[in-house]
């Protein structure tokens, strides 16, 4: 439920490229699952990578796919929880959205204060460090002990789940400008798989075998993965020293939000795209666990297949944007966000309404953010770790502002009252969009 991360990755939950190399956007806000736009084939990379003649494979764009699905589904993994979370550690209805909150303000932190390394170190060795810390963090959750224990874990997991946006740069710097599009398509078509599937995933394992087998089978997963994409994953040279280091990088992600009005305008649909997707996938689990539908957590976690629509409009939406619909596609996306809450808004009485809510809505999201990413990345490709981060931020913020909203929301009032919220957030983001001008050369 979540991605969170994707994300969702859900989150998903982004892409993002490296300095003085081609990058990608991604998600977020992870793999294994939906993506963007097309199948990336082999592409040659940037002689700046120092990976140039590298020809990346169907195959590798896959496991890339695979990593970043993974890796952001530990985002969205408590969604369907929360009720057996909430209950195991004394967390109450209105505050046991805060077990997604942390989880989406370490996402936050990591998108801010870790992708940007992607423009300054080798990749490989970053992304396989950063997955097996994340193996840990799981691990750590999967034995707490305490509710404290959790919530520190929970963040740490949203910091490091990040890897998924430098495993999304890493593809697009990989391939050959004429097939980044494609490439960034398909890993981001992972990320949303993994965004979706983790709840389904999560909701399995805890009725199987309770729910701290979800972070440990996570983690053991993880591990595994870091092991392969290090053996597997070429390596580029250092790239040269930047004047003012590390400081002048997440200095520079500032001043690009300062001169690009693109960037600030699609990070702000990004906020409000995923604050609706979160006000659903945070809070959903509360009225279907409650009398008189009584669902199991594997129930609870099949929605988030109904969802599966997503990654189709993903790889759909990467392709329109290379066609020059960037902004209709924007368009037909938050229109059909917002009408997506009617459905949902009789998901106690029908859950064949909340299935269609669920597709309409996953779709409309994903339609919107790979178009949002795909526009960002074109504006520096040489900050491309930068952009994306800077601007899955939002989506961070946007996620975990929904979490917060919905769960306190429906102790208060109810199911119809969060339903409510979502469909007052989807139209601002398309009234947003609709008041914006059309100019040439940007299609905000």
């Amino acid at each position: 439920m979540g991605r969170d991360h994707r994300v969702m990755a859900g989150e998903a939950e982004t892409a993002i490229g490296s300095a003085g190399e081609a990058e990608v956007s991604g998600a977020g806000t992870g793999t294994g699952g939906a993506g963007t736009g097309g199948a990336g084939t082999g592409a040659r990379a940037a002689p700046s990578t120092g990976t140039s003649g590298f020809r990346l494979s169907r195959g590798l764009t896959l496991l890339f796919a695979v990593a970043c699905g993974t890796a952001v589904a530990n985002v969205y993994f408590a969604q369907p929880l929360l009720v057996t979370l909430g209950r195991d550690f004394s967390i109450g209805t209105a505050t046991v959205g805060a077990i997604v909150t942390l989880t989406q303000v370490g996402y936050g932190l990591g998108l801010f204060f870790l992708v940007p390394l992607g423009d300054l170190l080798d990749r490989r060795r970053l992304v396989v460090a950063q997955l097996l810390l994340l193996a840990a963090a799981l691990t750590a959750v999967g034995t707490a002990g305490n509710a404290a224990l959790l919530l520190v874990g929970l963040t740490s997991v949203g910091l490091l789940a990040v890897v998924t946006q430098t495993l999304v740069a890493f593809a697009a710097s990989l391939a050959a400008p004429e097939e980044r599009g494609k490439v960034v398509g398909l890993v981001t078509s992972g990320v949303v798989t993994g965004i979706l599937f983790a709840r389904s995933v999560s909701g399995l394992l805890a009725d199987l075998a309770g729910w701290r087998s979800v972070y440990l089978c996570s983690a053991a997963l993880t591990g595994l993965l870091a092991l392969t994409l290090h053996r597997l994953l070429p390596s580029r040279n250092k790239v040269a020293p930047r004047a003012g280091g590390y400081g002048q990088l997440l200095r520079s992600t500032v001043q690009l939000f300062a001169r690009e009005r693109l960037l600030r305008v699609r990070a702000l649909l990004a906020l409000l795209i995923f604050a609706a997707f979160s006000t659903l996938w945070s809070s959903v689990a509360l009225p279907l666990s409650a009398p008189p539908l009584s669902l199991s957590h594997t129930a609870i976690g099949a929605f988030g297949l109904a969802g599966a629509a997503g990654a189709l409009a993903a790889t759909g939406a990467g392709r329109l944007n290379d066609r020059g619909h960037s902004r209709r596609t924007t368009g037909i996306g938050l229109a059909l966000l917002t009408v997506s809450w009617l459905p949902l808004a009789f998901t106690r009485h029908s859950l064949w309404a909340l299935a269609v809510g669920v597709i309409v809505l996953d779709l409309a999201v994903q339609a919107v953010h790979v178009t949002n990413q795909t526009l960002i990345y074109a504006l520096h490709p040489e900050a491309g770790s930068r952009l994306i981060g800077g601007y899955m931020v939002f989506y961070s913020i946007g996620s975990a502002s929904g979490a917060v909203a919905a769960t306190t929301l429906y102790a208060a009032a109810g199911w119809t009252a969060v339903c409510a919220l979502g469909a007052g957030i989807s139209l601002l983001a398309f009234l947003l969009w609709a008041a914006l001008p059309e100019r040439p050369g940007a299609a905000p």
